[in-house]
This record gives C-alpha cells, sequence and structure tokens, in this order.
C-alpha cells in the first residue's frame, strides 16, 4: 500500500455535475431562510413606477404576428416610457406585464 493514502477516501475530485448541485441546494436552502426583498421606492414615496404604468392604461399586446401591430403596440408604450420618465431597467418588466398569451 502507498504512504499517505487513506483507506476508504476517493483521491479524484469531486465530478462537477454534484459539485454544481451541491452548490445549486446551498443557495436555495440559503435564499428560503433569508427574508424577501423588499421593492425599493424610488424619489420622494409617490406612486411605484408600476401604478403610474397602469394608470396609463397602456394597452396589452396579445401576441399577434402582425409586424404593422407589433410596432404599433410598441410606440404606444414608449410613449408612456417618456411621459412617466420611466427608467431603463424597468422598462422590460413593465412591458412584459402587458403581454397576453394568444389562446388557440
Amino acid at each position: 500500500m502507498s504512504r499517505g493514502v487513506r483507506r476508504g477516501v476517493s483521491s479524484r475530485p469531486q465530478h462537477p455535475r454534484a459539485q454544481t448541485q451541491a452548490a445549486l441546494q446551498a443557495q436555495l436552502q440559503s435564499q428560503a431562510q433569508a427574508p424577501a426583498p423588499v421593492p425599493q421606492e424610488h424619489g420622494h414615496g409617490g406612486p411605484s413606477i408600476m401604478e403610474r404604468f397602469k394608470r396609463m392604461a397602456p394597452p396589452s399586446f396579445k401576441g399577434k404576428s402582425q409586424p404593422l401591430l407589433t410596432e404599433s403596440w410598441m410606440r404606444e408604450v414608449d410613449k408612456i416610457f417618456q411621459a412617466i420618465r420611466c427608467a431603463k431597467e424597468d422598462k422590460v418588466s413593465l412591458a412584459t406585464y402587458m403581454l397576453q398569451v394568444l389562446k388557440v
């Protein structure tokens, strides 16, 4: 038997997939124990960006593949973004809110 090698202990590194799964499991456990983050209000205590967006009665996008309707929808939503002075980082989540799945 060679020196310095203990019986029953593998000298091979742990499989990368097992390492990834262990890391993900640890992350999920720590997130489950942590309190949920509180959304931060920007500005001076006024309505949230979502409330201001919804007050403007944005059109919903119904998943139609006609380019003219899509462009028209985008123009209307962009006008609202400009009117409420929407930050770039909020535009995707607000536009996604207005998407509707087309039922077949």
